[in-house]
């Protein structure tokens, strides 16, 4: 395994993550999170990320959370980087969503109860708040540092102009800034590339990007004018609206011709993918999901591929054909 700072900062992580989004606590239980989790840590993965909302959603919040903490019990606490999240509704109330003071801070003391933990290394915002003023958010988040329940702020899915006013408010005030970035960023989904990467890179952010594999588009499984595959995502009628998107004609051609390219480096069309996201030096990590501890370790593989100027040219050509 390879590892590499979050931005400018001292803390290292490793290039590939295991995540828990649509996996542990709802789709899988505590068995097959317990084997993806123990050969991840053995393979040298040490970012573990999840959110309030992963696994139950607002009528269970915390699932994915609970279920993760129990694969993490047997190591050692400073021997992993454990990442969660708040923003989306965890009840039916008026402040049990958003970035308010008051919901920032219960759930950052419901998400420690529940990953049975003092500290999380990373507490993302997961999505920007419109109606909570910037500075009341980074004070929250700032004082969560000082009370040594949070290590690290980060957010998720924050446009350029989002992240800068974070971090121009904490400039202002003296506060904590946001030390990392958690965007969607995959072959099929470049939009960071336009403004929030070299934002992030200007300002010392790292980036932890998930949906690496385009929820699972970039595995090549799925193919023009074919079915779904049984047991996939996208034939999933819980979680497929996540993938649509992707299963246009047009993504499924440069999936398919991707697929060629790697064959012809004798890697996996995953692999690639990813492998491609970490050539990019902005990246600090991708968070892949994993249902099996075999998909696990195919994606820790990527870490050894490397990818000359001519095959980055011939990935560039099919992406921005």
């Amino acid at each position: 395994m390879n590892y590499r700072r979050i931005g400018r900062y001292g803390m290292k992580v490793s290039e590939i993550a295991l995540g828990s989004w649509l996996t542990y606590g709802g789709s899988y239980g505590q068995e097959q999170a317990d084997a993806c989790v123990k050969k991840a840590y053995d393979l040298g993965i040490n970012y573990f990320d999840t959110a309030d909302v992963y696994g139950g959603g607002q009528t269970y919040p915390g699932a994915a959370e609970e279920v993760l903490a129990k694969s993490l019990e047997s190591f050692s606490r400073s021997s992993y980087v454990l990442a969660t999240k708040t923003f989306w509704p965890v009840g039916e109330g008026p402040n049990d969503r958003g970035l308010s003071r008051k919901h920032i801070m219960e759930q950052c003391n419901a998400s420690l109860k529940r990953l049975n933990t003092d500290y999380v290394d990373i507490f993302y915002c997961h999505r920007y708040d419109p109606e909570t003023p910037i500075d009341e958010v980074m004070r929250a988040l700032d004082d969560l540092v000082h009370q040594g329940k949070v290590l690290y702020a980060g957010v998720s899915e924050w446009s350029a102009t989002q992240i800068l006013d974070g971090q121009n408010t904490a400039n202002r005030f003296n506060l904590s800034p946001i030390a990392i970035d958690q965007p969607a960023y995959n072959m099929l989904n470049r939009y960071i590339e336009q403004e929030v990467m070299s934002i992030c890179a200007r300002e010392g952010l790292g980036i932890a990007v998930f949906s690496p594999l385009a929820e699972g588009v970039l595995t090549g499984k799925y193919k023009t004018g074919q079915e779904l595959p049984k047991g996939s995502r996208a034939a999933d009628p819980t979680v497929g609206h996540f993938v649509e998107h992707y299963l246009t004609e047009e993504s499924l051609d440069k999936v398919e011709r991707i697929s060629k390219i790697a064959l012809e480096n004798n890697v996996t069309t995953a692999q690639l993918a990813l492998a491609w996201i970490l050539h990019h030096q902005e990246i600090s990590c991708v968070i892949t999901g994993a249902s099996r501890p075999e998909q696990v370790e195919e994606n820790v593989k990527a870490v050894d591929i490397a990818l000359d100027e001519a095959t980055m040219k011939a990935i560039d050509e099919v992406l921005t054909k």
